[in-house]
């Protein structure tokens, strides 16, 4: 479980997260939304125990960020949107040393290495340095070391970064079966349609603070909008997409025109 209470972040005079309460039940898979400067990547950074909160309240897995970061850090697995790898390891070592930190070693860190990368389909590959992979196996590792340890909580910030359509599909489909074992997933994008699909549940929210909670068709319902990407633009006060399109090609038209 995930849960927030209250939870606020100050940099200097910016508040970057303000009274942020967030619940993400055993079994879910909530989409975690918002623009730009919105707080999500704040939130995620104090839940996974990488910066502290200003004040409020939050805990994972049951373990208090603040009290016990080590208890949470124990219990959860994470995707961050620019992971940075050991590019001179190869991807054995890589997943190796990630097993060891977590607790796992000899013959059942290598089993599992070899069941995570032919999940992936890049198993003949374990032997490479990282520096040889390109961007969509890379991310196959990253999303591998997430879940070497069978996480109970996963944070997933743009997992299917860079994957092929099989890998993406693969990757649906395990975060279905993972949250019908009871695993707590938060799930941020700013791909909607993927969203859409995948979440049973989505949080939207701008200027640090929860401006919507619910599934994809009551927020169109309460927007009065169709689809979510036309709901998310009107909660968040996006230009209309058309509207700008018209604007960059008249800008585009008269530079051309200057010329």
């Amino acid at each position: 479980m995930i849960e927030t209470q209250a939870l606020t972040r100050t940099f200097g005079t910016t508040v970057a997260v303000r009274d942020l309460d967030l619940r993400v039940e055993p079994g879910e898979i909530v989409g975690f939304l918002g623009p730009n400067g919105a707080g999500k990547s704040t939130t995620v950074k104090i839940l996974t125990c990488m910066i502290k909160p200003t004040s409020g309240a939050a805990r994972v897995a049951g373990f208090d960020v603040e009290e016990d970061p080590m208890e949470v850090k124990r219990r959860l697995g994470y995707v961050p949107e620019a992971g940075a790898l050991y590019e001179t390891l190869t991807a054995d070592e890589y997943l190796g040393m990630v097993a060891a930190l977590r607790g796992i070693e000899g013959k059942h860190a290598h089993r599992k290495i070899g069941e995570l990368l032919g999940l992936f389909d890049i198993l003949p590959a374990r032997n490479k340095r990282l520096a040889e992979f390109s961007k969509g196996m890379k991310q196959k590792v990253l999303i591998s070391a997430a879940l070497i340890s069978n996480p109970e909580v996963l944070f997933l910030d743009e997992p299917l970064n860079g994957l092929d359509a099989n890998a993406a599909l693969v990757m649906k489909q395990l975060l279905r079966e993972l949250a019908s074992q009871g695993r707590t997933i938060l799930f941020c994008s700013h791909i909607l349609e993927v969203v859409e699909r995948i979440c049973t549940r989505i949080v939207i929210i701008n200027e640090g603070r929860t401006i919507v909670d619910g599934s994809a068709a009551e927020i169109a319902a309460r927007t009065g909008t169709s689809t979510l990407e036309a709901a998310f633009a009107e909660l968040t006060g996006v230009r209309d997409a058309a509207e700008v399109t018209r604007d960059l090609l008249a800008a585009l038209g008269s530079s051309s025109g200057s010329e």
